[in-house]
Formats: structure tokens, sequence, C-alpha cells
């Protein structure tokens, strides 16, 4: 349990993210290296060109480092990056 919340508080800029579901069909499918982090969205270079995604209507699937997969939902992730990695999550579970 506490891992997960570790999860959300870690920097997602530099791993690799895929959108597996959204309310907005053409968000969809994009996936890439996050480039950007901001407080209501996550900027993914796909193929050379960058893709702003609102975090809210978005689910994303993260690969970290050492071949872990973990699909977090966007509400998880709003807010400023910095201020989330300070901020004690709730329990979801």
């Amino acid at each position: 349990m506490k891992a997960m919340a570790s999860i959300i508080q870690g920097e997602f800029i530099g791993l690799n993210a895929k959108v597996v579901k959204s309310t907005n069909p053409s968000y969809v499918s994009i996936s890439g290296k996050v480039i950007d982090e901001t407080r209501n969205t996550l900027v993914i270079s796909q193929k050379g060109e960058d893709k702003h995604i609102v975090k809210e209507v978005a689910v994303f699937q993260f690969t970290f480092p050492d071949g872990t997969v973990v699909e977090i939902e966007g509400n998880a992730l709003v807010g400023r990056p910095e201020d989330r990695v300070k901020k004690k999550q709730k329990r979801r579970w």
C-alpha cells in the first residue's frame, strides 16, 4: 500500500508513458517519453512531436527503468508536481 503512495509522489519526467483510457478519444494510445509536467497536464514526446495530455481525463501507464509497469488514473496526479511530492496521499483502497 505504501508503495503506491510513493509512486504517485514520485517524478514522472523521463519515464515512458502511454495513455490507455481517456474521455477524449484522441488521447488514447499516445505514448512516448514524459518531457514536462504541469499542474493539469503531462507533455509526452511522441515521434518528435509534443503532445499535451490533460491529466484529469486520462489513465496513464508508466514504465519505470527497472521494467515495472504501473497504471495510474490522472485524477491522482492533478496538482503541481512539486506540491504532489510533499503531499501526504489519502488512502484510496
